[in-house]
């Protein structure tokens, strides 16, 4: 696909989504309910407009694949937002990139954020505007990071590269503008679970943990996957086949660097907000993931967004419900760091 197709595309996207409501129902299709649950009608009409342009992903190659995920990042991803600077940095043996609000002040706390794509697509690229949303939403700095992707760096890669990243952050606080002790780590589905394990592992204190609709555990196959494993974009065959390509043999899948849900103690994570949508198959081991850490005392807040699919937090450029989902995690993120704050004055004055 060209850059003229796909800037046409996204035009066509924008105008069908301005159509009036009863308009967009009669492309969208019949309301669908599963579960017990309405699939919103921006989701599904978002949903049947890329069956009807063809532009879905299947199971090919990871070049191809990647391929994409980045055409299909720039159908939805809407304008490029402004107000937000944009750093490139080179984080040990991959690219960075460091957004900043225009005019924040240099100590600012830092969103550490780990890309989707099922640790074998994504990029700088394809999450691009969602850092700028996120950045300039939250009035923090974001940091994201290319970090090497399956199958030519296999697991545990990723998991060791996104480490990485957050002792470059701290060790390079000054130079960055931000507060060594006011980050977080974020991301969305793979990028969730990267940032999930990076938090377990790390040696300083993490603020706070922001989770989009991520992967928890490898190990087992949970009833959501079976109800929403096909037609709603994060298919059942895209998922062994990540999985095939990160954890090749299946060997690795029990390994709490890549299945967390699975490691022994999950006591010391940090105040964690875990967003679900209710059409994913990976809806079911969020939420268990957001219950096993309550029940060991960690500060949690689980929203399950009924109507929504797999991978919404990449569409800001379409549609409204897709960015109101995003601005909640966004609030989220504010009062975590608005708590992490107020902790640090109560220590610094006890």
């Amino acid at each position: 696909m060209s850059n003229f197709q796909a800037a046409a595309l996204a035009r066509a996207l924008r105008f069908a989504f301005g159509l009036p409501g009863p308009v967009r129902r009669l492309i969208a299709g019949p309301p669908i309910r599963l579960d017990g649950q309405d699939l919103h009608p921006e989701a599904q009409l978002l949903l049947r407009l890329q069956q009807l342009s063809g532009t879905g992903w299947r199971t090919r190659t990871a070049s191809e694949s990647r391929l994409d995920l980045e055409w299909s990042s720039k159908l939805v991803a809407g304008p490029k937002i402004t107000g937000v600077g944009a750093r490139e940095l080179t984080i040990g043996e991959f690219a960075g990139r460091l957004y900043t609000p225009d005019g924040l002040a240099a100590g600012s706390p830092l969103l550490i954020f780990y890309h989707g794509g099922g640790w074998v697509t994504g990029s700088l690229e394809s999450h691009d505007n969602l850092c700028r949303f996120l950045a300039a939403q939250a009035g923090v700095r974001v940091l994201a990071a290319d970090y090497r992707l399956a199958p030519e760096a296999p697991f545990p890669a990723a998991a060791d590269d996104a480490a990485e990243v957050l002792r470059y952050a701290v060790a390079k606080a000054g130079d960055l503008g931000v507060d060594a002790k006011r980050i977080a780590l974020g991301g969305d589905s793979a990028g969730g679970n990267l940032a999930a394990v990076t938090a377990h592992g790390a040696e300083v204190d993490i603020a706070f943990l922001l989770l989009l609709y991520p992967g928890v555990d490898a190990s087992v196959r949970r009833r959501s996957r079976e109800i929403f494993g096909d037609g709603f974009f994060l298919t059942d065959e895209k998922m062994d086949w990540f999985l095939d390509q990160y954890a090749p043999g299946g060997e690795d899948r029990h390994d709490p660097r890549l299945s967390i849900m699975l490691a022994e103690d999950l006591s010391k994570m940090p105040p964690t907000y875990i967003a679900t949508a209710g059409y994913d198959p990976l809806r079911d081991e969020g939420e268990a993931f957001a219950e096993r850490l309550a029940a060991e005392g960690v500060p949690v807040v689980l929203r399950r967004h009924e109507g929504l699919f797999h991978g919404f937090a990449n569409v800001l450029g379409v549609g409204g419900v897709f960015r109101e989902a995003v601005s909640e995690a966004v609030g989220a993120l504010r009062t975590g760091f608005a708590l992490a704050n107020a902790a640090q004055d109560v220590t610094g004055t006890a």
